[in-house]
């Protein structure tokens, strides 16, 4: 079962919903940052109407998707892609000597790029909730040590971009 699959199964228990519209769509922009990058930077504008029209709110394979914010699912995701370059020199920069920002997971980097590009860009954002809600996000992808790596690197960028 693909990484993308188990968590989005978490998202949801049989028919019942579970989670916030603002959580459903930061996980949903996660997974089309995900897709994004699969598809060799396919154009995010497409992908984000795909899951606008497709995905969000959505009963896919039996599951009903919780109703997700879509204005905050299109920002995150356009403004992450539009911006990746700058995001991910931010990434790079909290790597250990010798490590490459594509040697890190693809999900890993499209749960920092979501992140950080609200650190960055969302000022009306507490930054605890976006720690929290990319941390929370991170659990239902990774291991224990990249779910760390994703809070250390959310918490330094928001002491510099915040301060």
């Amino acid at each position: 079962m693909s990484k993308i699959t188990k968590a989005s199964r978490g998202q949801h228990q049989g028919k019942k919903k579970l989670g916030g519209p603002r959580s459903a769509a930061r996980l949903a922009a996660v997974q089309a940052l995900y897709q994004i990058e699969m598809t060799k930077g396919a154009h995010a504008d497409t992908i984000v109407t795909e899951y606008i029209n497709h995905r969000l709110g959505a009963e896919v394979d039996g599951h009903q998707y919780v109703e997700a914010n879509v204005d905050l699912f299109s920002d995150i995701t356009k403004g992450a892609w539009g911006r990746v370059k700058d995001i991910d020199s931010v990434i790079a920069s909290n790597l250990v000597q010798g490590w490459t920002l594509d040697r890190i997971e693809s999900i890993l980097r499209a749960i920092l790029r979501a992140g950080l590009y609200e650190i960055i860009a969302r000022p009306d954002v507490p930054t605890a909730v976006i720690i929290n809600e990319y941390v929370d996000v991170a659990h239902a992808f990774l291991e224990r040590p990249e779910v760390s790596f994703v809070n250390s690197v959310l918490d330094k960028a928001a002491k510099a971009n915040r301060s």
